[in-house]
């Protein structure tokens, strides 16, 4: 429902005066001004806007697809940009979005006919030129794109006709339209990008376009009259920030926000109890874990890396979420392709005593270990819950909090010893996952871990190469239980994607990789 604004309250004073005089024996006003300021209050009530204010803790790191590897800025991306491909949120198939439809003549050859009549929002035409130019850019060693990865088996990408691009690999690519389907792989405006700065200034096909940023505040959108998939209700979306997420909440129950995600486990219950507010919960895809710089000489010693992952206990940290995380040690999450059961169980288990053993045996406690953590509240939570009982087995652990950019750059960097990681999965695929976060090729861009072993680099290159997908899992499967075996990594849990809304809105889509669309919300 469109919200009413002062007009209303104009016109219904002006009709009061108006009927005051009447009964006095006549108007002072004519009949004429009478009529206009009525049709004027039922023309500007009509074009009361539709709006959305989304509150976030952090605020974006950039606006481009291709420069950015993180959930907070993909939340603004997937609204003004499109991919060519999206994965069903309720099947996790993958179907057609940009694209109209595909065909493989060969293992290494991928043919996309794409959809005909788009244009980004500068009136630029969507076409096999601008996937071209698009994904050239994204895999261009001197960009330096964070999610490169994605596009790394690629040998070409080579225009057909206007609608039509051809994608030869190296290699056959089993994950090719998963990864297709990831923000990071959305088309961009070739004029726009040579023109300006898309992080600043973003311009995509997407039913939203871009309006203003003030960078810590608020980053403003509208809707796209000329979206090609019909104009979407809403006029306006605002993504403020609000830092402390008891705020959030706050400000969701008065009204002043409408819509809030990544759900805090500790204030679950306030949000569900209250009236003028729905939640919504689904199994997801995250993982969020324990991350070790194995460029640090102590995380290099399997004994250390043993010793700390004994001495958290997983499941009592589950038990705390209240419904929003599920307990699994496999790096590979329920909801990804890749999963198996056999691995829930597959890691070091939780043993205080033996922590305490290997600390006292080792020395370990002898050295301040530094645990840097985003500020965020899932990640401070985990932190704080580690930290004690890190301290209970012996060790001496020190949190540095960092807002949410400078976090991203620091872990890229090398600088810190532990930290929390999550990862929303977003192509559903496990070679999306451990490709990116554990494989060689990426050390220096995301895999943040700097985590290197040739026989674990052999077992994802052979999920990425085939299109077997019964061959692919088996790979994955193996590589999975390798890095439990090394504990290369601590899982938490794997995440329950939340979000609450005000009662008014409805057709919020939130897929299992905590995503969300708003191109067909409205305000009911």
């Amino acid at each position: 429902m469109k919200k009413l604004n002062k007009n209303w309250l104009v016109l219904f004073v002006l009709g009061f005066v108006v009927m005051l005089l009447a009964a006095c024996g006549g108007s002072t006003i004519p009949e004429e001004a009478v009529t206009e300021a009525s049709e004027e209050g039922v023309e500007a009530a009509e074009d009361v806007d539709q709006e959305i204010v989304y509150a976030a803790t952090s605020d974006a790191v950039g606006l481009s697809p291709i420069m950015t590897n993180d959930s907070v800025s993909s939340n603004a991306i997937s609204q003004i940009y499109e991919t060519l491909f999206v994965r069903n949120p309720e099947t996790m198939e993958i179907e057609p979005k940009l694209a109209e439809s595909y065909e493989t003549p060969d293992d290494k050859t991928w043919v996309i006919h794409l959809k005909e009549g788009i244009t980004f929002q500068d009136g630029t035409p969507f076409n096999a030129e601008a996937v071209k130019y698009t994904f050239d850019k994204l895999r261009d060693p001197a960009t330096a794109a964070p999610r490169a990865s994605l596009l790394e088996p690629v040998e070409s990408v080579n225009v057909i006709d206007e609608n039509t691009v051809e994608i030869k690999t190296k290699y056959p690519y089993g994950p090719m339209l998963a990864a297709l389907s990831h923000t990071n792989a959305s088309i961009v405006s070739p004029t726009a990008d040579q023109a300006q700065d898309l992080m600043q200034q973003p311009v995509g096909t997407g039913p939203f376009q871009f309006v203003e940023w003030t960078q810590g505040e608020s980053l403003v959108l509208e809707d796209n009259p000329d979206y090609w998939g019909g104009a979407p209700e809403l006029d306006k979306v605002t993504f403020k920030v609000v830092p402390e997420i008891s705020t959030a909440i706050s400000m969701l129950q008065t009204g002043e926000v409408d819509f809030i995600d990544g759900l805090p486990s500790d204030q679950i219950d306030r949000i569900r109890s209250l009236d003028n507010v729905e939640v919504l919960e689904k199994p997801g895809t995250p993982v969020y874990y324990l991350n070790f710089n194995f460029s640090k000489e102590m995380n290099q010693d399997p004994e250390f890396r043993k010793a700390v992952a004994a001495a958290i206990n997983r499941d009592a940290f589950v038990e705390n979420l209240n419904g929003l995380g599920v307990r699994s040690d496999s790096v590979i999450g329920p909801k990804v392709f890749g999963y198996t059961e056999e691995a829930d169980n597959g890691g070091q288990a939780y043993d205080p005593e033996l922590a305490k053993q290997l600390v006292e045996e080792n020395g370990y406690g002898d050295q301040t270990i530094k645990m840097l953590v985003a500020n965020r509240d899932n990640y401070m939570q985990m932190a704080e819950i580690a930290q004690a009982q890190l301290a209970e087995a012996g060790f001496d652990v020190a949190i540095e909090t960092m807002e949410w950019g400078t976090f991203l750059d620091a872990t890229a960097a090398g600088e810190y010893d532990l930290t929390f990681l999550g990862w929303s999965n977003v192509t559903g695929d496990g070679s999306e996952l451990l490709y990116p976060n554990f494989h060689s090729d990426n050390i220096g861009a995301s895999n943040r871990s700097q985590y290197s072993n040739p026989e674990f680099d052999e077992l994802v290159n052979a999920s990425r190469v085939t299109v077997d997908q019964d061959a692919r899992k088996q790979a994955l499967i193996e590589a999975n239980q390798l890095l439990l075996d090394e504990t290369a990594t601590v899982v938490m849990n794997h995440g329950v994607v939340t979000a609450a809304t005000a009662d008014d809105v409805q057709g919020l889509k939130l897929d299992p990789n905590g995503q969300w669309f708003l191109e067909n919300v409205t305000r009911e």
